[in-house]
């Protein structure tokens, strides 16, 4: 697994995204590139604002349980695979807006570094430590690109 908290793996992720274009198609899936860039931006604004509400104690419990090893480990996500509510993206979204605010969440992400993430709390999963924010961060947008074919 690369590791997002190292400037090399954002520069290469940031030229993944930025070989988008508003008409790139996905090669499975609903959402558009638009929506795609904000349903990524989702993981960021989870930490950075309070924008999405912490679930509650039994669906922490259940996350926790059930979907955190699969969401944190180094194994890829599958096609087409379950999202969370807050997740789901179906409104209209502006392209260079979700896109500049993707790439802000990760540079802000990589500059705090490994350390600032080792033992934060995940709204949806508890305490993660670096390698563990590293996998959900990197997985996530690797998935995503590799959607969308870059």
């Amino acid at each position: 697994m690369k590791n997002i908290f190292e400037e090399e793996v954002v520069n290469e992720v940031i030229k993944r995204i930025e070989r988008l274009t508003p008409e790139t198609k996905p090669n499975w899936g609903k959402m558009n590139v638009a929506q795609m860039l904000a349903h990524l931006c989702v993981q960021y604004d989870s930490i950075y604002t309070n924008k999405y509400p912490k679930p509650n104690a039994f669906v922490r419990f259940m996350l926790k349980s059930f979907i955190k090893k699969a969401v944190v480990s180094e194994k890829p996500f599958s096609k087409n695979g379950r999202t969370a509510a807050q997740f789901i993206i179906t409104d209209k979204r502006e392209f260079k807006e979700e896109k500049q605010n993707l790439i802000d969440g990760i540079v802000k992400t990589q500059k705090l570094g490994a350390s600032a993430f080792d033992g934060k709390e995940s709204a949806s999963f508890g305490a993660l430590t670096a390698q563990e924010w590293n996998n959900l961060f990197y997985k996530h947008i690797d998935h995503h690109l590799t959607q969308f074919g870059v």
